[in-house]
């Protein structure tokens, strides 16, 4: 009993260390996603460069991706038609831009950049989105769990109501256990989301006109 507490103790909370810091890399993936957007925004307001068409394009992306691409199998496939509708009107958009003659190397360099920044940016979020733990990993678990509270059902199997809170104490702390890492291995889809509150800002400030403050 000691053994098998003492196995399931450690798998658990390797587990949950491991379920944790991949949320905290989520969260970052869209921290790091706000930040190309906030780049592109402000690149979009260099010197001969008309920043409307990018401005509203960019903001039609943001807004489709938390809309439509931040949940469930559609974050994971990352094939919402709406969404990639607007990412490449981003695209083109840019690019148009980007290839005007009189805007001179260094607008075009630091726009297209930008834009690469957001393409790429919106790749590892729909990869991260689309990773699944193990099965094996999973059922491992579980059955640890489970053996974990039958033998100590066992061991209290007609005893005094005080020894028998052993078995609910075990059963709360593994079922409280396995319903945490469940909810950490879904960032997306789980209680636990990834905010998109990065996302969220970049977007207020695209319809309050902050950006054309750079102008």
């Amino acid at each position: 009993m000691p053994t098998l507490g003492a196995a399931f103790a450690i798998f658990a909370a390797l587990s949950l260390a491991s379920e944790a810091s991949y949320l905290r890399a989520a969260e970052q993936l869209v921290s790091d996603e706000a930040a190309a957007a906030s780049r592109l925004a402000w690149s979009a307001t260099s010197p001969r460069v008309q920043s409307e068409p990018i401005h509203s394009a960019l903001l039609d992306y943001l807004q489709a991706t938390r809309v439509r691409e931040w949940e469930g199998a559609a974050a994971a496939s990352g094939d919402d038609p709406a969404t990639a509708h607007a990412i490449a009107r981003l695209e083109r958009s840019v690019r148009a831009e980007a290839a005007r003659p009189e805007l001179g190397t260094p607008a075009s360099t630091e726009l297209l950049v930008s834009l690469d920044s957001v393409t790429n940016s919106r790749r590892a979020r729909v990869a991260a989105a689309s990773r699944d733990v193990p099965a094996l990993y999973v059922v491992t678990l579980v059955v640890g769990g489970l053996a974990l509270i039958v033998n100590a059902g066992a061991l209290t199997f007609r005893s005094s109501l005080r020894t028998s809170l052993l078995v609910l104490g075990v059963a709360s702390v593994v079922g409280l256990s396995l319903a945490l890492l469940f909810a950490l291995t879904a960032p997306w889809s789980g209680p636990l989301a990834v905010s998109g509150h990065p996302l969220d800002v970049i977007i207020g400030d695209l319809k309050s006109g902050f950006f054309e403050g750079g102008s």
